[in-house]
């Protein structure tokens, strides 16, 4: 994404598996933050611990209202946790100024 224009940080805690679905949620995330939020860095958080994967994507953009948007990107990541038996926020940063999506997915037997 550097070449984009994006500087984009990965941070990883824990061990394991990460489930596929997850990858497409930073996919979708980080290009929203390319299309929409005028960013100049994003961050990405994968925390993997023995019950769940939770990942953050923030950006320092100028963000947008919870959940709303003129696309189908939100929607597709919200059903795309749903899916895989979690849950997604999407919406303004809380500790900073931004734009976050956090998706809570949990470890299932056998993944």
């Amino acid at each position: 994404m550097n070449q984009a224009g994006l500087a984009v940080t990965l941070l990883r805690e824990g061990d394991g598996q990460v489930p596929p679905g997850v990858y497409r949620i930073v996919q979708e995330a980080l290009t929203n933050t390319l299309r929409h939020a005028r960013a100049s860095s994003a961050q990405v958080l994968l925390d993997i611990d023995e019950t769940q994967v939770r990942v953050r994507i923030t950006d320092d953009g100028r963000g947008g209202a919870p959940g709303r948007g003129g696309g189908h990107g939100l929607v597709g990541m919200r059903e795309r946790a749903t899916l895989l038996g979690g849950t997604l926020y999407s919406g303004p940063r809380w500790d900073a100024a931004g734009f976050e999506v956090d998706a809570r997915l949990p470890i299932r037997e056998g993944s």
